[in-house]
């Protein structure tokens, strides 16, 4: 298949080496507003050159890749379905609940899938821990623990411009949850702090978070986030039911140090960055992609689980600003 790729930055150009790799795909086609980046990734890749998104859309691409800035998401969104073209694009779906819940309206009733970039859900750990979960091996549930911590933070342009840490960060940990658990979020108590980097205070934003989220059916799930992880990068989960007890990410690259006497574990060097951790996921995920464009399967990641996540982004942002718990019914209601 012909396979479109609208954004060449870090997480475009990743995408653009992960698909040239992909058996089912044989050809893509690119665009950039800056146009080296375009061509670099033509001659990495192997790829055709597009003057503009149009154009891309235009090319006889049977699905096409959004991975631009966040303020472009709903118009590429909207022109790939307007036009027939099945589309990924990275989280989130909009830089507002707002926008994203226009963009919803927007499509419905229409036969184009959209994916939205959740990459947790093909990472193999979290699909076996959901799979557990759905067996019912754990038994009742009782608590969750989601944790992303990362080894440094990013740019103060990226601070300032992503919402929050909450809808950037924590977003991922919030829809795992959803997405292992089965569960939605009904309210929340947030808090947050810096310590760390004066760029991300005079953004308004926190540098550290803790959140406890009450899921429909009473489990409790802590879920723990932070821009200074100076071991590396950190995600984790731990599933404890009635039953049984499960965990996500305890292997040898966790980045923690055991000062337990004699201990060995873990043993690897620590991951270091999202894209080291979860590169086989990623893989995974545009994998799904192409069957979806194939029409082997549907959406695996819909634009209405992206927003049910943003939703509880929202609330603990406003849990944070007001020092309350919030319900998410509250800001759904707006």
């Amino acid at each position: 298949m012909r396979i479109g790729i609208l954004g060449l930055g870090r997480i475009g150009a990743f995408h653009a080496e992960t698909l040239a790799s992909l058996d089912a795909v044989d050809s893509i086609v690119v665009a950039d507003p800056f146009a080296d980046a375009a061509r670099s990734a033509a001659e990495r890749f192997g790829a055709e050159v597009a003057d503009s998104p149009e154009a891309v859309l235009a090319a006889g691409v049977d699905g096409v890749v959004v991975a631009a800035a966040t303020d472009a998401h709903p118009s590429l969104i909207l022109a790939a379905v307007e036009a027939g073209v099945p589309v990924f694009c990275e989280k989130p779906v909009a830089r507002t609940m707002a926008e994203g819940v226009e963009v919803l309206k927007a499509i419905a009733g229409r036969d184009v899938p959209v994916q939205i970039g959740f990459n947790r859900r093909f990472d193999a750990a979290f699909v076996a821990a959901r799979a557990a979960v759905r067996r019912g091996e754990l038994g009742k549930l009782h608590t969750v623990r989601s944790t992303t911590l990362d080894p440094a933070p990013p740019p103060a342009a990226y601070i300032a411009a992503s919402g929050g840490i909450f809808r950037d960060c924590s977003v991922h940990d919030f829809d795992v949850i959803r997405w292992v658990t089965g569960r939605e979020v009904s309210e929340v108590y947030a808090v947050g702090g810096n310590r760390g980097a004066d760029f991300i205070r005079e953004a308004g934003d926190a540098d550290t978070t803790g959140a406890i989220l009450t899921l429909d059916d009473g489990t409790i799930a802590v879920v723990s986030n932070s821009r200074h992880n100076a071991r590396g990068y950190d995600v984790r989960m731990e599933i404890h039911g009635f039953a049984d007890s499960i965990a996500v990410g305890l292997e040898d690259k966790l980045p923690l140090r055991s000062v337990e006497p004699g201990a060995t574990f873990p043993a690897g060097t620590p991951h270091d960055f999202f894209m080291d951790r979860f590169a086989t996921a990623y893989r995974t995920e545009l994998t799904a992609f192409t069957e979806v464009v194939a029409g082997a399967r549907p959406s695996p990641c819909t634009i209405e689980d992206a927003l049910e996540a943003g939703w509880i982004a929202e609330a603990c942002t406003l849990s944070l600003r007001e020092h309350r718990p919030v319900t998410v019914a509250e800001v759904r209601r707006g």
